[in-house]
């Protein structure tokens, strides 16, 4: 007879460097905290390099509830602090370097302009 409780839920995070930041990788199922690590470990060793690996028990993690994450919402109208409305100047800088180098711009790299080599 197996406990249902017997397999806990772990979330595994990583990092490759030292300097890098944690990441979230996955979820595993383990019967404790030193196989979730060999778990984790096993995991990594065979795809990346990896420079450090924390395992949380599900249980442990504290999440907001739905009353705490509906004061994320914002309160004021601030669109404007969004960069959404800026998506044309990459158009308009693409227009601005292509009419640097046009025609004369070009030939002057090759110090003398097309009229002076014709009448020179």
């Amino acid at each position: 007879m197996v406990k249902d409780d017997f397999y806990q839920e772990f979330e595994v995070f990583s990092k490759r460097t030292d300097k890098s930041p944690m990441q979230y990788q996955f979820s595993l199922l383990a019967p404790n905290e030193e196989l979730a690590l060999v778990m984790a470990q096993e995991n990594f060793m065979r795809r990346e390099p990896v420079a450090d690996i924390w395992v949380v028990k599900r249980d442990h993690i504290r999440k907001m509830t739905l009353e705490e994450r509906q004061t994320l919402q914002r309160l004021d109208n601030k669109d404007y602090r969004n960069t959404k409305g800026y998506g044309y100047l990459k158009k308009k800088w693409r227009h601005y370097e292509q009419e640097m180098l046009d025609e004369k711009e070009i030939l002057s790299w090759g110090g003398k302009l097309k009229n002076e080599t014709e009448h020179g």
